[in-house]
C-alpha cells in the first residue's frame, strides 16, 4: 500500500519583514474579541463584503480600530500598497482565514457580509 502525504503548503519568503508583520499583526487585532464585532459593523456600514481585503483597507477600518497601527501613524492600505505582490498575496491569505475564523454567531448575525455573489 501506497503511504499517504499530507498537503503542506509552500513557504514563501517575505520580502518586507517589518511592514508585512505591523499589517499582519494590525489585522489579526481587530479580528479577535472584543474588537472584532465593532469591525464587522464598520464593514457592513461601508456596504463592504468581508472577503473583499483591499476595499477593507482603504475604507480605514483596520486604521480606525487598531489603536497600535493609529498610534504609529501608518495607514492599512499604504503598508498593504508597499507591499511586493507576492507579501500582498500572503497578507490576502492571512486576512481571509481570520475571518473564515470568526465566531459562528458573529458570521449568523453578520450573515450578509459573509454571502457570496
Amino acid at each position: 500500500m501506497g503511504s499517504r502525504v499530507a498537503f503542506e503548503q509552500a513557504v514563501i519568503k517575505v520580502e518586507k519583514e517589518a511592514e508585512f508583520g505591523q499589517l499582519q499583526s494590525a489585522i489579526a487585532r481587530v479580528l479577535q474579541p472584543p474588537v472584532v464585532e465593532r469591525f464587522l459593523k464598520k464593514v457592513r456600514s461601508q456596504d463592504l463584503r468581508i472577503r473583499q481585503v483591499g476595499p477593507v483597507l482603504q475604507a480605514g477600518i483596520v486604521d480606525a480600530l487598531d489603536e497600535t497601527l493609529k498610534g504609529s501613524g501608518t495607514k492599512a492600505e499604504a503598508l498593504y500598497q508597499s507591499l511586493p505582490a507576492s507579501d500582498q498575496g500572503q497578507i490576502r491569505e492571512f486576512y481571509l482565514s481570520a475571518v473564515e475564523k470568526i465566531e459562528p454567531a458573529l458570521r449568523l448575525k453578520f450573515q450578509k457580509l459573509f454571502q457570496y455573489y
